[in-house]
């Protein structure tokens, strides 16, 4: 077997462990973490709250989170997901109950993962103990979309490589700017 051939092998591998894995509590929370994760309905939410009750801290950590969120989500959605056109985990390893709201669309990478830890990426340098907070929602975010068969370990894999890309990029920007402009 080729490399690549090896590596896919491994890869549905990991993803039929990662299903059939977890405490009881992980998938009971699963159907919660997926509704709060769409859209990235938690990271606008943390962003919200954030810049209510952060003060400068706050309102710099929130600004910067949803810029490197929407990077991310740009950088997976818009250009990754649509050079790679990939299936997901087969039905048969997922319960019916998980298979409910499952789309048929090219899931490499996860724009979820990607999300979730692009805003962590951002907001954790300007405000740590947000980014803490944020670190454990984008860590159940991946873990959540491995365990309901939604992807493949790489797939969240190049999730958290465009989100730190994203993040990169967003704490990257005014140092280019300033260079430019000079």
């Amino acid at each position: 077997m080729d490399v690549m051939g090896t590596v896919r092998e491994a890869d549905r591998r990991l993803a039929r462990t990662a299903v059939a894995w977890g405490p009881p509590w992980l998938r009971r929370a699963s159907p919660a973490l997926e509704e709060a994760a769409v859209h990235t309905k938690v990271w606008w939410a943390a962003a919200g709250v954030m810049a209510a009750s952060g003060g400068w801290r706050g309102r710099a950590a929130a600004v910067a989170g949803v810029a490197a969120m929407a990077t991310a989500e740009v950088l997976s959605n818009a250009i990754a997901k649509q050079l790679c056109r990939r299936r997901r985990p087969p039905s048969e390893w997922v319960s019916p109950k998980e298979l409910r709201d499952r789309p048929d669309s090219s899931f490499f990478p996860s724009g979820h993962t990607a999300a979730a830890v692009a805003f962590t990426g951002a907001v954790a340098p300007l405000w740590p103990a947000a980014g803490a907070a944020c670190g454990v929602a984008a860590t159940l975010v991946a873990a959540q979309r491995l365990h309901s068969g939604a992807h493949y370990p790489s797939d969240v894999t190049a999730g958290i490589a465009i989100g730190l890309a994203g993040a990169g990029l967003v704490r990257a920007a005014p140092r280019l700017l300033r260079r430019r402009m000079l």
